[in-house]
């Protein structure tokens, strides 16, 4: 599905990334852990076309998308969300869908049950609880034509029931076809949800594996995990 093959960036004199090479298997969820600082969101924003790498590629369903602008990556298949719900909160539910793709109501509410919102397309986005405008950002996700999901830290500032939910919705996703590629904090998420986990260290990848192989290295568990 996606192949990022030597991705290097610099930011003022540090590279961000360094070296970073890794692909993602369609119809999986690939999670990418690691400290703060280790380059993951800055390898999502490349891979989306926010921002340049410097040198290196990434190729998204066969095609290079290396240099394509944020809006080509998104018109080839690639769907995100980010750190922090960026809805309009003086706006409707469903205008705010509509920002990502014209479509029915009938469309809106069959995503919204998707991601188990409770409420109505006409319900302001000001009165969503922070685990609500989680659910609306990736119902919006969702709606956009996409082949792959890109979700920059999901369970952020989410409760333990809100979380456990979404751990069921992402899980759907996944059956249903979906392939997703998420950064996670969250260590008993992404152990109990990824069908693999890649680990970042210092702008690269320093392993990667199934759940069940990462939480037993040695590496991952002192730097990350803290055992």
């Amino acid at each position: 599905m996606i192949r990022v093959e030597k991705i290097w960036k610099e930011f003022g004199g540090v590279h961000a990334v360094r070296d970073c090479s890794l692909d993602v298997t369609p119809h999986t969820i690939t999670s990418i852990i690691g400290p703060n600082g280790a380059g993951k969101t800055t390898l999502f924003n490349i891979i989306c076309g926010i921002i340049q790498s410097d040198s290196g590629r990434v190729i998204f369903d066969g095609a290079d998308v290396t240099g394509k602008a944020s809006y080509q990556v998104a018109e080839a298949g690639v769907s995100r969300t980010f750190q922090q719900a960026r809805l309009f909160r003086n706006m409707t539910v469903r205008d705010n869908l509509l920002v990502s793709h014209a479509c029915s109501d009938a469309e809106m509410k069959e995503v919204l049950g998707k991601v188990r919102f409770p409420l109505g397309l006409d319900v302001k986005c000001s009165a969503l609880s922070y685990g609500q405008s989680r659910m609306i950002e990736i119902a919006r996700a969702l709606l956009k034509p996409h082949k792959m999901l890109m979700l920059d830290e999901p369970t952020a500032g989410l409760n333990p029931k809100v979380r456990q939910e979404l751990r069921g919705i992402l899980l759907r996703l996944k059956k249903a076809g979906n392939t997703i590629l998420l950064i996670e904090h969250d260590m008993e998420f992404v152990m109990s949800i990824s069908d693999e986990v890649i680990v970042m260290a210092e702008g690269t990848v320093l392993t990667r594996g199934k759940p069940s192989v990462v939480q037993k290295d040695k590496r991952v568990l002192e730097a990350y995990l803290g055992k």
